[in-house]
C-alpha cells in the first residue's frame, strides 16, 4: 500500500465528518460513495493531498486521510473477532517483533495480527501464519491482499500448531488461540533459545492454565501477564476530562522467554517452584 503522495485510485481512505463519524472507502475512477452527510465523488478526492478537506453533495465538510493499518483493522471484513489496535501495538513491544525476525503466528483469524507482524518484521523477516479453519484463512488472505498487496515474506498454512511448528526454529511465537497451553510443548521444540512466547487471551481461566503450563515446563521464565486499558480524554478549552466511554478490557497478554530447561541462576523458574 502507498503511504505518501497524493491520493490515487486504489487507495484506501478514511473520510471523517464534523461529528467524528468515519467512513472507509477505496478510491476508484468514476465511483461515488454515499455517506450520511451526502455523496462524495471519488474524482473529487483522486489527485488531492493526504489530509485535504472536501464537501459532500449536501455541503457537509469532511477531511480525507489515507487509511492507516489501525483504521483498516477496525473496518475490514471479519471472519473472526479481530485484536484491537491498542493490543496489537503492545504485542509488537512485548514480543519484540524486530526487522528481520522469524515469527510464527497461530490463529490467523481475520488477519489483523498477521498484517501487524508482517509489517514489523519487514522485508528481511518472515512470518508463518497457521490457521485450522479454511474459511478464516480465506477471509484473512483477502483482507491482507487488499491492504498490503503482495506479501512475499508471509507464508500462510492450514495447520494445527498443537501438533508442532513446521517452520521451526523461530525467534517469536505469537498465539491467538483458545487453548495455548497445548502449544507449550511445540514451543519448547520450535522456539530458539531466548525466544519469546506470547499469547492473547480473553479470560482469566485461560490465563491461569497458560501460566501454569509455561511454569511447569521449566523451559520458560520471566512469565508475565498484562492487559491494556485505553481511555480517551476530551480537551475543549477549560473542559479537560476523561471521555464517558473507553476501550477497557479486550484481552490479556501472557508472555515468557525460552530458557534452559534446568532454569539455572540468575533466571529462576519461580512459577515452576511455587
Amino acid at each position: 500500500m502507498k503511504t505518501a503522495g497524493t491520493l490515487s485510485a486504489g487507495d484506501p481512505v478514511l473520510l471523517v465528518d464534523r461529528k467524528r463519524r468515519s467512513y472507509l472507502i477505496w478510491l476508484a475512477d468514476g465511483a461515488t460513495s454515499d455517506l450520511r452527510g451526502g455523496r462524495i465523488a471519488h474524482a473529487d478526492l483522486i489527485g488531492r493531498p493526504d489530509g485535504a478537506y472536501v464537501e459532500s453533495s449536501r455541503g457537509e465538510r469532511l477531511v480525507v486521510v489515507r487509511a492507516t493499518l489501525a483504521d483498516y483493522v477496525l473496518h475490514m471484513p471479519r471472519g473472526a473477532q479481530v485484536i484491537y489496535p491498542k493490543d496489537l501495538a503492545l504485542i509488537l513491544m512485548l514480543a519484540d517483533i524486530y526487522p528481520g525476525a522469524v515469527v510464527a503466528e497461530a490463529g490467523t483469524g481475520s488477519g489483523a495480527l498477521t498484517m501487524t507482524l508482517v509489517r514489523a518484521a519487514g522485508s528481511g523477516g518472515r512470518v508463518y501464519s497457521y490457521e485450522v479453519r479454511e474459511e478464516f484463512q480465506r477471509t484473512a488472505a483477502r483482507n491482507i491482499a487488499r491492504y498490503m498487496g503482495e506479501t512475499p515474506t508471509l507464508v500462510m498454512r492450514l495447520h494445527d500448531v498443537t501438533t508442532g511448528i513446521p517452520d521451526a526454529p523461530v525467534d517469536r511465537l505469537v498465539l491467538d488461540l483458545p487453548e495455548p497451553w497445548r502449544v507449550v510443548g511445540p514451543a519448547i521444540a520450535g522456539l530458539r533459545p531466548g525466544g519469546i512466547f506470547l499469547s492473547y487471551l480473553p479470560t482469566t481461566v485461560q490465563v491461569q492454565r497458560t501460566v501454569e503450563a509455561l511454569g511447569a515446563s521449566r523451559a520458560f521464565a520471566l512469565i508475565e501477564t498484562v492487559e491494556s486499558l485505553l481511555r480517551p480524554w476530551n480537551v475543549a478549552g477549560l473542559s479537560v476530562r476523561p471521555a464517558h466511554r473507553m476501550v477497557a478490557h479486550t484481552g490479556f497478554l501472557v508472555y515468557a522467554r525460552r530458557v534452559e530447561s534446568d532454569c539455572i541462576a540468575p533466571i529462576p523458574c519461580k512459577e515452576a517452584r511455587t
